[in-house]
């Protein structure tokens, strides 16, 4: 069986106030060629196909025109799963309906658990499609209070299909988390930590044949080969400007060993970081002057309108830093976001507390924060 692993499309992302719409349009047309070529015999995307859970008409359209053409012309089945960026409740519109065009959208874990199965000449390959889901999801699915964090509930759901599948024969783990050891970029939107850790340990997945996950926008391995992130179809922030895109091909034998490779994806725009000095940058103009750029300037002294000047020449630049004019503050100011951003909701919120009421936070009120944030989030998502 020949599968093709996707994930993390975010259809409907805006970076620095661009909308990557017809960027994505480009590269799903791309990424439609590359079906047709390789004629692989299931397609998998690993969550997040959408950027928000209420999406623009446009991703809307373009992800409808997309699966339409993958099941009606191309007729390849498609397994799909719900990220954390997307509604279940608007992905599951309709997907009884689709099974019956091979296409599976799981949105919500089941008590169930049932998984999908294609056929191949050698057998039965058994699809295992595990949404994301909040630790407190899988708190109540399970009734187990014990669920307090993300390694928790995943070894939950795992248990549970080791239980009731003999794990000798060819299972598919699809899932959209956050596996330890991954490398993050900063796009990608920071899993819940109410109740625990975001982390997955690798080694809950020893008994899948493959491990096609979905969540960090990097394509990379986890320990082993077959436990692997596709990455994101694009570059979603200057610090996947080294970032190879790509989708995985999948060659799974009877006995279900793997042949990995790797196509590449390439954008009709690349996202660059560009150093130089100002006028070395106006006089001899980079390649891909087209291209969305973060340009450096290397300049000490005073420039007028550099940005107005630079954008005859390169028209879709999306930041201009002026690298000599960085204060001792502004370097701090920077530190102490970025402390910020590795943090999780309560600690933001009890850091914020402390600084209005130069106390501590007790234990009742951060308590009763949890429960809030949880339902904010819950809300968010649509659910």
């Amino acid at each position: 069986m020949k599968i093709l692993h996707t994930a993390d499309w975010h259809l409907g992302k805006i970076v620095n106030s661009v909308h990557m719409t017809e960027e994505q349009d480009y590269i799903l047309s791309q990424l439609l060629d590359i079906i047709r070529t390789e004629k692989p015999d299931v397609l998998v995307i690993a969550g997040d196909l959408y950027d928000r859970a209420v999406p623009p008409k446009e991703a809307v359209d373009l992800l409808n025109r997309v699966l339409t053409t993958l099941i009606t012309e191309i007729k390849i089945p498609v397994v799909a799963i719900s990220g954390n960026h997307d509604s279940p409740e608007r992905l599951e519109f309709g997907t009884e309906l689709f099974r019956a065009q091979q296409l599976f959208i799981e949105t919500k874990l089941s008590r169930s658990l049932k998984p999908v199965v294609i056929e191949d000449e050698h057998g039965p390959v058994y699809f295992h499609l595990v949404p994301y889901i909040e630790p407190a999801e899988a708190k109540e699915l399970f009734a187990d209070n014990t669920i307090n964090s993300h390694q928790s509930a995943m070894e939950a759901v795992i248990n549970y299909i080791k239980d009731n599948n003999d794990m000798s024969e060819r299972h598919i783990f699809v899932g959209h988390a956050f596996v330890a050891g991954g490398m993050e970029s900063e796009s990608e939107e920071r899993l819940s930590m109410i109740g625990g850790s975001p982390y997955v340990d690798a080694s809950l997945f020893d008994d899948f044949v493959y491990v096609a996950l979905g969540h960090l926008h990097q394509p990379q391995r986890i320990k082993r080969d077959v436990v692997r992130y596709s990455g994101s179809i694009l570059k979603y922030s200057f610090s996947e400007a080294n970032h190879k895109k790509s989708v995985a091909i999948i060659e799974l034998d009877e006995k279900g060993n793997c042949k990995l490779d790797y196509i590449p994806l390439v954008p009709k725009h690349d996202m660059r970081v560009v150093e130089g000095y100002f006028q070395e940058l106006m006089d001899q103009p980079v390649e891909g002057q087209d291209d969305y750029l973060h340009i450096r300037l290397l300049d000490k002294g005073q420039i007028m309108d550099p940005m107005y000047k630079l954008r005859k020449i390169y028209p879709n630049i999306l930041r201009l830093e002026r690298v000599g004019f960085s204060t001792t503050k502004s370097l701090l100011d920077l530190q102490q976001i970025r402390q910020k951003q590795t943090q999780s909701h309560t600690e933001l919120f009890a850091s914020f507390y402390k600084e209005i009421t130069e106390e501590e936070i007790d234990d009742k009120r951060m308590e009763y924060i949890v429960k809030t944030i949880s339902s904010v989030i819950t809300k968010e998502r649509g659910e």
